[in-house]
Order: structure tokens, then C-alpha cells, then sequence
């Protein structure tokens, strides 16, 4: 290999070495993401299957995350 052909190698090397650490964050956000999804769909199959509780007699106040994510349902329809 002569000079012209081995600083081409280093460069396109470079080249996709950068690519890969541009991409690598997307493709690990994917992941985990669909790692999420699959727990959040896990977790309804299993309530589904859990005969209904009976209701007691106290009253129940929404979670924190109940009352954000209704939140977030309404702001949603409200801009579309």
C-alpha cells in the first residue's frame, strides 16, 4: 500500500467510527424503549387477568403519575 491508499483507509475508518458514535445514542434509546414498551404492555396483559377487586368503602385520590398522564392525554387533544 502506498501513502495515498493508507490515508484513505484512515480516514474512511474515521468516517465511520464517527458515524457509529452519532448513531450508537439512537440505537440504544430504540432499545430501551421498546424494552419499556414491552414492560408497559406485560403489566396491562396482567392486570387484565386479575379478577376485579372489590371496592372498599374509603375513597381512593389518583397517583401523582395517574393525574400527570391525564394531564398530558388532555393537552394532547386539546392541540390536535
Amino acid at each position: 500500500m502506498n501513502t495515498n491508499q493508507m490515508e484513505a483507509l484512515i480516514g474512511m475508518t474515521a468516517t465511520l467510527g464517527i458515524l457509529v458514535l452519532l448513531i450508537l445514542p439512537s440505537v440504544i434509546g430504540l432499545v430501551r424503549e421498546r424494552h419499556i414498551d414491552r414492560q408497559i404492555r406485560e403489566a396491562q396483559e396482567a392486570r387484565e387477568e386479575v379478577p376485579a377487586q372489590k371496592s372498599s368503602s374509603r375513597s381512593t385520590v389518583p397517583s401523582t403519575a395517574t393525574w400527570y398522564a391525564e394531564g398530558r392525554r388532555s393537552k394532547k387533544l386539546v392541540n390536535s
